[in-house]
């Protein structure tokens, strides 16, 4: 047997083997000597999280490592990882760990072997679905599905142990453009949603497309009638309006293992919890910190808080998420490597992802992406929603969007505004510096006015309806007279609104475009340097633009109802 195989047949956890080495800054995986025959020293690879993967160099005489060998701790006969729906498939319970990792992700990779971890990953073929990847210089959406489908030893426990499981738990993370702050956004299980049709890889590598469902819980997005993790991307993307670049799942054992990982997670109950009925969950008022299936527990009751509603449960959720982000950024697990190495371990034993970030490499590359957000500029909050009025007094079990609540939160994230009253209060104070900003801005409209034969202008889509920069230079140049306008397709990067960008002696141009093409001033952006005369405007046509001609659509909200739900990373809160 090798040195892996011997610590797994002792059950010796391959976490207390690795050794912090003073000598060299390295941590060395280290097995106790047995039948008098020596070890081999392994050390893990040390860097930076952007520096590219490389194991160290084995000592003169040690074999150097092939692919496929079993790695520290890992399985022997290499890594097992699958596409498509099928085969080892892992569904997701809860979504602590899966958006906990992410935010602590960027320094696993230092010191671990990625064969290993990725080995763990159960990879998904979503199908088209979403966006294919994320880019650095745009927002990040996530979404972070939980099942109930019982899966891992002990989990049938909680009731119909055959189920394929739906999405129980869904929370869509959208991380802004400047990677500053994020928002958590819930969506309940039993809200009537339509879930359109969802082309879905079979396991012989075919694609069957599922027939679209209107009226119907969300729940069923996933699981049900074949339905995969791309069916619920779609229809949150139906739902909200927002493209959905990334999936994430895991199973109930996910809870179970990062919270013992971190050495539990901390709540507070502001009254004692007896739930014989749903999860035996049964805890004293006061502070506790929860692991294993006491932890499930927490996260599982129906019947241990509020009005023992699925929206209660989520509030819950919310408040172990945010607990779960601080331990897991907190100094005692980042410097500790043997709850490091367990994160990493049950964090991707845990997880299933998309292909598009199906290996530990380009979870590093996300992980990265996301590391400096501070706990403090992360809100949770729940899409607002009202009992359905469809069911009879008594009898409601599923909500429908209540849109004078969910409208402005949903064109709040769309337009990549923050939610965190640490942003709130810089965008505050950064109002009241400029003061002057509108009367600045409605001055750009005053003055002449350019004939629409006179005005060159590029036109592209930064996150307008598909097709809406071919749309409106067809409309510009036949309806409009505006002969030198151009198609350039796709701009390089999405923008938050439609924008004009010009030259200072291209303003009559802008002023005589913008009474075409109904422009606010807001929308005008003057640049500094002139142009010269065969240089064309830019016209950026954003989510706001809806057809020409059409008024663009209202500003995007700087603020929220009063009414919405909220609740800050950073604050812990006793459970009601």
């Amino acid at each position: 047997m090798d040195a892996q195989s011997r610590g797994r047949a002792d059950e010796i956890d391959p976490a207390d083997q690795w050794v912090l080495n003073p000598r060299t800054g390295n941590y060395e995986l280290r097995l106790a000597d047995s039948a008098a025959q020596a070890r081999p020293k392994v050390t893990a690879p040390r860097r930076s999280p952007s520096a590219p993967s490389a194991p160290t160099a084995p000592a003169p005489g040690v074999p150097r490592p092939r692919r496929g060998d079993p790695p520290p701790g890992g399985r022997r006969g290499g890594r097992s990882r699958k596409l498509g729906g099928g085969g080892r498939k892992k569904a997701l319970a809860i979504t602590g760990g899966v958006l906990a990792f992410l935010l602590v992700g960027g320094a696993v990779a230092g010191y671990l072997y990625y064969d290993h971890l990725n080995g763990n990953l159960s990879v998904t073929d979503v199908a088209g679905a979403g966006t294919g990847g994320f880019k650095k210089d745009q927002a990040i959406n996530i979404l972070v599905i939980g099942t109930d489908k019982r899966t891992g030893a002990g989990n049938e426990a909680y009731g119909d142990k055959d189920s394929v499981g739906h999405a129980d738990t869904t929370i869509l993370f959208h991380v802004s453009k400047d990677r500053t702050n994020a928002t958590a956004l819930s969506i309940p299980r039993d809200l009537i949603a339509n879930i359109p049709a969802c082309p879905t890889k079979q396991p012989d590598g075919s694609t069957k497309t599922i027939a679209p469902t209107k009226n119907t819980r969300f729940n069923t997005s996933l699981g049900q009638e074949g339905r995969d993790a791309g069916c619920t991307m779609r229809t949150v993307k139906e739902l909200t309006g927002i493209e959905v670049d990334h999936f994430m799942m895991a199973d109930f054992n996910a809870v179970k293992t990062l919270s013992t990982a971190v050495g539990g997670v901390p709540v507070c109950l502001a009254k004692p919890v007896n739930d014989e009925e749903g999860s035996h969950l049964k805890l004293d008022a006061g502070e506790h910190r929860l692991q294993g299936e006491e932890a499930l527990a927490f996260v599982r009751t129906r019947h241990g808080f509020g009005n023992n509603s699925d929206l209660d449960r989520i509030r819950i959720q919310q408040q172990f998420l945010g607990s779960m982000m601080r331990e897991m950024k907190s100094k005692e697990t980042l410097t500790s490597p043997k709850k490091f190495l367990s994160l990493a371990e049950a964090a991707t034993k845990s997880l299933g992802v998309d292909s598009g970030i199906g290996s530990i490499g380009k979870l590093t590359d996300l992980a990265g992406e996301l590391k400096g957000i501070d706990t403090k500029n992360i809100t949770f909050t729940t899409l607002p929603v009202l009992d359905n009025p469809a069911e009879p007094e008594g009898k409601k079990a599923t909500v429908v969007v209540d849109h004078a609540l969910a409208d402005p939160l949903l064109q709040m994230i769309r337009g990549d505004v923050s939610l965190t009253e640490v942003e709130k209060k810089e965008a505050a104070a950064k109002e009241a510096a400029d003061a002057d900003t509108k009367a600045k801005q409605d001055a750009l409209l005053q003055g002449n006015r350019a004939a629409a034969t006179d005005v060159r202008v590029s036109v592209y889509n930064g996150g307008g309806p598909k097709g809406a920069a071919s749309t409106t230079v067809n409309w510009l140049q036949n309806s409009k007279g505006v002969s030198k306008s151009g198609n350039e397709g796709n701009a390089p990067a999405k923008v938050g609104a439609t924008q004009l960008e010009y030259a200072p002696n291209q303003a009559d141009q802008a002023r005589a475009l913008a009474d075409i093409m109904g422009l606010p001033a807001t929308a005008l952006k003057v640049g500094t340097a002139d142009a010269s005369a065969k240089t064309p405007m830019k016209l950026t046509l954003g989510p706001d633009f809806q057809q020409p001609g059409a008024p663009l659509a209202a500003a995007v909200p700087q603020q929220l109802p009063q009414d919405v739900q909220q609740a800050q990373a950073d604050k812990a809160v006793c459970a009601k």
